[in-house]
């Protein structure tokens, strides 16, 4: 199977995209162009895959000239934004839209009697749990994603500078906002925090070991469990968040779930800091919890099928596990 990956919008190292679907695509013997702004990321594409670079955010134009190539000759053509849906070639194979925004149930609507949708429901969100994380230290935070006003950098700084007279350091990874990035260089030149930019997935997950707390503090107008709550109970880290993931981390009991407050998340991680017996239980627990329901090598095969399905191909030979 032949499949074209679009997107001018995400990072092209994006985990979901580069280290979920593409990678399970390329495991299971099938080829894949892979349209993304790599220029404008400074991205080498990986081997093993076709690149058409894209300029980021690209208007309709080029947008569907990139989209005209990578799909000729494709058996499925996959897209992450909605405004790619516009550029569609004429001539172009099953279209699939992966959805990771709110649309709105009528534009959900009208895509999905056009194109095939891969939602939540089809592909959870997931994570790559590791064997045998470290346990919990006792001297650091860490937030995984992407850094912007809407994300609560202000309140991540406003932490950092409660956490740091007991010891507790910030560890920021993930891109940031042009507008957010001079009060994270500020915050990190008088030693509130270190910030270290976009990090390529299997490295930010490996960064988060043995972390105090993981933190995900979404506003509340965010709907779903945010991505970076799996990949912290993955690397066996308590979780501190806000109500968006409470159900699950209340269920699983890997975590605190506190309100979009810096007193009460500074609380939180103080208790977990004089309370080593708790954040080993929550780590043990999410990451068992992780390692058994959100381990992306569990469902990729999954993932594929559907996508196999939908272009209306044979999937490839593959290897007998005996």
């Amino acid at each position: 199977m032949r499949v074209c990956v679009a997107t001018t919008v995400h990072h092209p190292e994006d985990a979901r995209i580069m280290h979920r679907q593409i990678r399970a695509l390329l495991d299971a013997g099938h080829e894949v162009t892979y349209v993304a702004p790599f220029t404008h990321f400074n991205v080498t594409p990986a081997m093993g895959l076709t690149a058409i670079d894209v300029p980021h955010r690209a208007g309709y134009g080029r947008a569907g000239g990139a989209l005209r190539r990578g799909a000729a000759g494709a058996d499925l053509l996959m897209v992450h934004d909605h405004a790619l849906l516009r550029a569609l070639p004429h001539r172009r194979p099953p279209v699939v839209w992966d959805v990771r925004e709110d649309v709105g149930a009528r534009r959900l609507a009208r895509a999905e009697r056009r194109h095939h949708l891969c939602t939540a429901e089809l592909v959870p969100e997931a994570t790559f749990a590791a064997t045998a994380p470290p346990p919990p230290g006792d001297t650091r935070v860490v937030h995984l994603g992407r850094l912007s006003a809407e994300r609560g950098v202000a309140e991540l700084i406003a932490l950092a500078r409660r956490l740091a007279p007991h010891g507790i350091r910030m560890d920021l990874i993930g891109a940031a906002d042009p507008a957010v990035r001079p009060l994270l260089r500020d915050a990190q030149r008088v030693g509130l925090l270190d910030w270290f930019g976009y990090v390529p997935n299997r490295h930010a997950l490996r960064m988060t070991g043995g972390a105090l707390a993981g933190l995900s503090l979404a506003a509340p107008a965010v709907e779903g469990v945010p991505a970076k709550v799996l990949d912290y109970m993955g690397r066996g880290v308590p979780v501190v968040t806000t109500p968006q993931a409470g159900p699950l981390v209340e269920r699983v009991g890997c975590g605190v779930v506190v309100p979009l407050d810096v007193a009460a998340v500074s609380q939180a991680v103080l208790d977990l800091k004089e309370d080593p017996v708790r954040r080993s239980a929550f780590g043990t627990r999410g990451h068992a919890e992780a390692r058994l329901r959100h381990h992306w090598p569990d469902q990729a095969a999954a993932f594929v099928a559907r996508m196999e399905a939908w272009a209306g191909v044979t999937a490839p030979a593959r290897p007998v596990t005996v």
